[in-house]
């Protein structure tokens, strides 16, 4: 699938629960573990990643992966979790923005959150600390990397929201967002019924299903 304009569009009004629910085929539905989360709750992110893998308290990776993505692309960063420094800051994400980067998901910390919020670029982390970081080690790029539990590869699609992260592997992503956009659509409907006064009971069938629960 071509991650053209409309494309975009259909996606980005994707929740990332309507995509795990449908990305059946990924282990853990490709869901990042809940301690990545997005410094704005607000964002909403989707692209194809391109993977880093650094080393702990060292940034120097990070800085080859921004000038490794081109415009839309997600930049995944595994900093192994490490979370006692700020691996990523107001200055890397303004970088990113400039470079038309869709997005930054780091299994490790960052800093200058307020800074990175008036930005706007979604930036997923597993915790903020302002501690500073060496620059000493290159990245591994375009590797398979481990990102909130989940195996990331180059390519796969990676969306985000205020509940989190799913990854969708490549292969796979005709027909998990084909479901995906179709359940989206379905939802939307089920949101007018019940705003015309039916229940949840009613629509899903659960009253029957309770009923014979009660038996």
């Amino acid at each position: 699938m071509e991650l053209t304009k409309e494309r975009l569009e259909q996606l980005a009004k994707l929740p990332t629960g309507n995509v795990a629910d449908n990305n059946n085929g990924a282990p853990k539905q490709g869901v990042m573990d809940s301690g990545i989360k997005p410094i704005d709750p607000a964002c909403h992110m989707v692209g194809r990643a391109v993977t880093v893998q650094a080393f702990p308290s060292d940034n120097l990776a990070l800085h080859q992966g921004i000038y490794a993505c081109r415009p839309g692309d997600v930049l995944v960063i595994d900093c192994h979790g490490y979370t006692e420094a700020g691996h990523f800051g107001d200055v890397m994400a303004t970088a990113c923005k400039v470079r038309g980067i869709a997005g930054v998901v780091i299994d490790g910390s960052a800093r200058d959150a307020e800074d990175i919020k008036k930005l706007g670029l979604p930036v997923f982390v597993r915790a903020l600390n302002p501690s500073g970081t060496v620059k000493e080690s290159l990245a591994r790029l375009n590797v398979p990397v481990l990102a909130g539990g989940i195996e990331v590869h180059p390519g796969d699609i990676l969306l985000g929201d205020c509940d989190g992260v799913v990854v969708v592997p490549k292969a796979d992503e005709d027909s998990v967002f084909e479901k995906a956009l179709a359940k989206y659509e379905k939802e939307q409907h089920i949101i007018e019924a019940l705003l015309a006064g039916k229940t949840t009971l009613e629509i899903y069938g659960f009253d029957r299903l309770i009923e014979e629960k009660m038996k």
